[in-house]
């Protein structure tokens, strides 16, 4: 059984164990045209190997398991959570795979690719005001939570521990042994914040001198889906700034760049988000000391976004 399996052990079995050992191990990339005028290594989970296409399979079935074992998740309850996406994918995986319902509140805008993946899974969408973003998703969820307490567990990924728990006892352990603890930065977007969160404080615990550097679009009107701008949006709850060391805000025109960078020079798709915290890492390694190893997290593919018109200015 993998590391990752015998961590998330306490999943219910009818998840089933090829779905377990598939969750987390993700290959760890790295980067030399990128790179190569610099004096740091660099490198980036490949999180789109997890079996729902992204980071958010790891908290999303933290999540469901806490809420089985607690007994919120069961008796006929629908799972309810607002989503840019992502999340609702690897819920809408584990509802099919574990017969549950599951109920997504998602911004109109995410890509038609994401819209698709979750309806294919038997989700329900619940699409809410583009131009609120995920907070307008959010608001739907409690919404719909509170007018119906009895029919909801709503998984609230933006405030739920076992989101930020996930990254702690997987991708931070990951990163440790696949850099045979040589990782010197740690740097992450910023969305619920809980791969940043729970990825650094494991991080810190192995080695207390790793900065961690902490990613967000700098604008309130960007284009880095699932990225949040924390000064102008609803703070999630498990997020906490002194966590961070350092922080970066990347505009959506450098993550842009740098994402069509990766497609033509690493020959790699990767999501917006990934794509600005590259661009953040790249910064980083500038100022880091000779022979630094920078890691960073890339969420999910870029076959979510091909349907997206950035891509006709690339």
């Amino acid at each position: 059984m993998s590391q990752v399996s015998r961590r998330l052990a306490f999943v219910p079995r009818m998840l089933g164990e090829s779905m377990l050992q598939r969750i987390g191990n993700t290959p760890l990339l790295r980067f030399e045209r990128l790179t190569r005028d610099l004096h740091a290594e660099v490198y980036a989970k490949a999180e789109w190997a997890n079996p729902g296409g992204s980071v958010k399979d790891r908290p999303a079935a933290n999540i469901v398991a806490a809420a089985v074992a607690d007994g919120q998740l069961g008796r006929g309850k629908t799972l309810l959570d607002a989503t840019s996406g992502n999340t609702g994918i690897a819920y809408a995986m584990l509802g099919a795979a574990q017969d549950f319902p599951v109920t997504l509140c998602v911004p109109g805008n995410v890509s038609e690719e994401r819209k698709r993946t979750i309806h294919a899974f038997g989700a329900e969408i619940v699409f809410t005001d583009p131009a609120e973003g995920s907070d307008g998703a959010i608001r739907k969820a409690h919404e719909l939570a509170a007018a119906q307490p009895w029919k909801y567990f709503y998984a609230d990924q933006y405030s739920n521990e076992a989101n930020w728990r996930a990254h702690y006892s997987t991708t931070a352990e990951e990163i440790w042994e696949q850099t045979e603890g040589r990782v010197t930065h740690f740097v992450a977007m910023l969305g619920t914040s809980g791969t940043f969160i729970g990825t650094s404080r494991k991080l810190k615990e192995l080695n207390p001198a790793i900065r961690c550097v902490s990613v967000q679009p700098d604008s309130p009107f960007h284009g880095i889906e699932g990225a949040k701008h924390m000064a102008s949006s609803i703070v999630p709850k498990i997020y906490d700034p002194a966590v961070a060391d350092d922080e970066v805000w990347v505009s959506t025109e450098e993550a842009y760049a740098v994402l069509k960078r990766l497609a033509r020079e690493e020959g790699l798709l990767t999501g917006v988000s990934g794509a600005g915290a590259m661009a953040a890492s790249l910064r980083v390694s500038e100022q880091a000391e000779p022979g630094a190893v920078i890691v960073t997290v890339f969420p999910d593919s870029g076959d979510r976004y091909l349907s997206e018109s950035f891509w006709d200015g690339l």
